[in-house]
């Protein structure tokens, strides 16, 4: 593996401002081959796909080269990636859809760890059919998520088990092939978030076992696009409401509306930057594109994890900050107060020092509340990706330690 993260900084026009960008977590910044190919698609001409002219024929091969570029990315077929503004919208749809299934009795199982956007979809449209919720609770001095409870949570009355595969505020990876093997176990279908652990880890979602797999192109380098993927197969017998022109097929029937379509040249721009971050395997030119892209993926989640070890250890050594989640598999990301300190504070006195963190609950809602954080402002979240270096680190923790209990030393 070869990572130089010189060479990976020169290809973000934005890192180029002065600050320090550790809010990777919330949406990363977008490298100039992203930013080229989206304005070499308006540049070109471009229309509306199915039309008999060029500019026509350019859209469906852009649509056509998006799905291939995702399925590589996820190890998915491109006939089941399913394209929309964003993972919430596209759950929610799904949502839906799978739900008309359901009824009195059935069962769906979330967890506390999840994002809300793969818990609220899946609870409310539980309780409009009827079926009944579960949880599967976190382990709060840890923040992980233990397989071992689906043995109990699941039946033969559930019908989907919803699950992170990367926590968005503490990084917690949890067993998730465990946990799709006790679904597939009794009948259930499995919907894995893979929105933050996508930009730190290769993936495979035929090895986490994943039935349907989301992610986001904006928090892995690209434009703000969402995704499902899942096998066609399994999407053949479902139809979500569509208008009565819309394409009937698979994916297709899951997309509403004209897509972005210089915004899907953008996805495929991504991941085909992603496939390059890796100097030896981008120098490989006979191997695949999927062969690349899990290179890369080893290589940077190689790179992120010492980086995020001279974060924690950092940060672990200040007695006035307290660290939230210390599973044995993470992405790169910490969730931390201050004392003396609310979150908005802490992170208006970082970005000051031009040091941008989020703060709040994130949308990790039931996580920040077994935390108890959530009703005090929630947390600070520092996340870090792949264009990070250890000159920011070390700018976010000196700006932290001169934050003492009651001022700003």
């Amino acid at each position: 593996m070869a990572f130089d993260v010189t060479r990976v900084r020169a290809a973000y026009p934005a890192l180029n401002d002065g600050y320090a960008y550790l809010d990777g977590a919330a949406g990363t910044q977008v490298p100039t081959v992203v930013i080229e190919a989206i304005a070499d698609t308006y540049r070109t001409g471009i229309g509306n796909a199915g039309g008999a002219f060029p500019a026509s024929e350019r859209a469906g091969t852009i649509v056509a080269e998006c799905r291939r570029a995702i399925a590589d990315l996820t190890g998915a077929e491109p006939d089941g990636v399913i394209l929309g503004p964003n993972m919430t919208t596209l759950t929610y749809r799904l949502a839906d859809t799978l739900s008309r299934r359901w009824g009195p009795g059935d069962e769906v199982v979330v967890s506390r760890l999840d994002h809300d956007a793969n818990i609220r979809p899946w609870v409310q449209a539980a309780t409009r059919m009827g079926a009944t919720v579960r949880w599967a609770e976190v382990d709060v001095s840890t923040a992980e998520l233990p397989a071992v409870q689906y043995g109990e949570l699941l039946s033969e009355r559930t019908r989907l088990v919803a699950v992170t595969a990367a926590s968005n505020i503490v990084g917690t990876r949890p067993d998730v092939p465990a946990i799709a093997a006790a679904a597939h176990a009794v009948g259930a279908l499995c919907y894995v978030d893979g929105v933050h652990a996508t930009p730190h880890v290769p993936v495979d979602v035929r090895v986490l076992g994943a039935d349907f797999y989301a992610t986001s192109a904006y928090k892995w380098s690209g434009p703000h696009i969402g995704t499902v993927v899942a096998d066609p197969a399994l999407l053949e017998p479902l139809h979500p409401d569509k208008l009565a022109p819309a394409p009937s097929g698979v994916p297709g029937r899951f997309e509403r509306g004209t897509a972005a379509f210089a915004d899907l040249a953008g996805v495929a721009a991504a991941v085909d930057h992603l496939a390059a971050l890796d100097v030896s395997a981008a120098a490989e030119s006979r191997q695949s594109r999927r062969a690349r892209l899990l290179a890369s993926m080893a290589a940077v989640e190689q790179y992120e994890g010492q980086l995020f070890t001279r974060l924690l250890d950092g940060l672990a050594s200040m007695r006035h900050v307290t660290l939230y989640g210390k599973a044995a598999r993470r992405t790169p990301t910490a969730f931390f107060t201050v004392a003396g300190y609310t979150p908005g504070e802490v992170a208006a006195a970082l970005a000051a020092r031009q040091v941008n963190v989020w703060n709040g609950d994130n949308y990790a809602w039931e996580l920040a509340g077994v935390f108890g954080v959530r009703e005090n402002g929630g947390g600070v979240r520092a996340g870090l990706v792949h264009y990070n270096d250890q000159a920011e680190v070390d700018r976010l923790l000196d700006a932290v330690a001169e934050l003492t209990s009651g001022g700003v030393r």
